[in-house]
């Protein structure tokens, strides 16, 4: 969503004239006032009384960020592309957020040549994880854009007033999202022309999720487990499990479709619950193997080897909750890290890369939902079905690693 903004100055002919360039002016003396008061706040941790009781600045960025998003696509509940001036608002106060990375360095070794002597001298660059991730998320930002600015113009499909009473018989393919404009589509269908399209901007749409979604999980895993949270934790697996999943999860042929499939993952509330103990044992696992905490508390029967296995099984199921229902709630792990993580680089990238996600998973949805309107014409019984294809189109890997997020942007 990030890109190069228009030269507005280029296009505007009275550049020279005397009204043109006090407006200029006000722009400018309005955005600096901006800026102030932005960064104001991140400065104050976001205690406007100056009292010193505010958040870390890590929080405060990601705080910023979110919100700034929030108001930019809280309204985007329809495939059109986005107004011009909350794009450009996007754009420039993203710039804003994002300019705090250009200032996060490491030393690194260079060589330099005084006199004819070679002489190796540090040297500060940006930091490796945001000179990597910062362009791979603007990059997607673009995309999301790019994405939204195709569905300018007619394109066989168009949206249910309020008072269309054939679009309220219709079933919706969330039911459970009322809120939702209806697309309608002819009553013969989509053209096979528009069909294409429409699934090639999907396809796009879904690299730009998956790509979101691993750096996402990879700025998590980076983030330092809270002593707050594992204070909270049992003393075992099993106990945070749970008998039921704690065997199917140490069974010695493990299959994790089989397990998912039987485990009631019909309602948010369900999937976030066993995400939340799913990762409790993970944590425990890994506290044990890593013999940090000597208590004979933690003392246990289970070799490291098992422990190990049972942990790598834990986190495939992980990672394929988390690609086959992105829209889902933050579990209790991931809003403690975010909460207590004091790193700003891994703040600005999580929170960056988490509502590019958001965003994504919307736009698709509502491709989806464009399609279901469409197979209706088709075949009218499935409005008695409460469908979500989404969950079903995301590729679901078992390898224990999400896929490398460059190459899902380049692919």
């Amino acid at each position: 969503m990030v890109r190069a903004a228009e030269d507005e100055q280029n296009m505007n002919p009275g550049a020279g004239d005397e009204g043109a360039t006090n407006n200029d002016n006000k722009c400018s003396v309005s955005d600096l006032d901006t800026v102030k008061e932005k960064f104001a706040k991140l400065l104050l941790g976001e205690d406007m009384s100056g009292g010193g009781k505010g958040v870390s600045s890590a929080q405060a960025l990601s705080n910023a960020i979110t919100n700034l998003a929030a108001a930019v696509f809280g309204e985007q509940s329809r495939l059109e592309p986005m107004p011009p001036e909350r794009k450009a608002r996007w754009r420039k106060e993203m710039d804003w957020l994002l300019s705090v990375t250009d200032h996060i360095v490491e030393f690194v070794p260079s060589k330099q040549n005084t006199n004819g002597v070679n002489m190796e001298i540090m040297v500060t660059r940006q930091r490796s994880d945001l000179h990597m991730n910062i362009p791979a998320l603007r990059k997607l930002d673009a995309m999301l854009i790019e994405c939204l600015d195709n569905f300018q113009g007619e394109h066989e499909f168009t949206y249910a007033s309020k008072d269309d009473n054939e679009a309220k018989s219709q079933r919706k393919r969330e039911e459970d999202k009322w809120w939702l404009p209806t697309p309608k589509v002819p009553t013969d269908g989509l053209s096979e022309s528009t069909k294409k399209w429409l699934q090639f901007q999907k396809d796009a749409v879904h690299q730009v999720l998956k790509a979101a979604l691993a750096i996402n999980a990879q700025i998590l895993m980076e983030m330092e487990v809270p002593e707050s949270y594992t204070e909270t934790l049992p003393k075992n697996g099993r106990a945070s499990l749970g008998d039921y999943i704690y065997k199917s999860i140490t069974v010695e042929h493990f299959d994790p479709d089989h397990f998912l499939s039987s485990m009631d993952l019909t309602i948010d509330h369900k999937i976030v619950d066993l995400k939340n103990r799913i990762e409790a044992s993970v944590v425990i696992w890994k506290r044990k193997m890593s013999a940090k905490d000597g208590r004979s508390s933690w003392g246990s029967g289970v070799s490291l080897e098992k422990r190990e296995q049972f942990g790598d099984r834990a986190e495939t199921i992980l990672l394929i909750l988390k690609q086959r229902y992105p829209g889902i709630p933050q579990s209790i792990l991931e809003i403690s890290k975010i909460e207590h993580n004091r790193d700003v680089g891994l703040a600005i990238l999580e929170s960056y890369s988490r509502i590019l996600e958001s965003l994504a998973h919307k736009v698709l949805s509502r491709i989806e939902d464009v399609q279901h309107a469409d197979a209706l014409t088709q075949n009218p019984s499935l409005g008695d079905m409460k469908t979500n294809s989404l969950k079903d189109s995301v590729k679901i890997l078992t390898s224990g690693k999400f896929p490398d997020a460059v190459e899902e942007i380049e692919s």
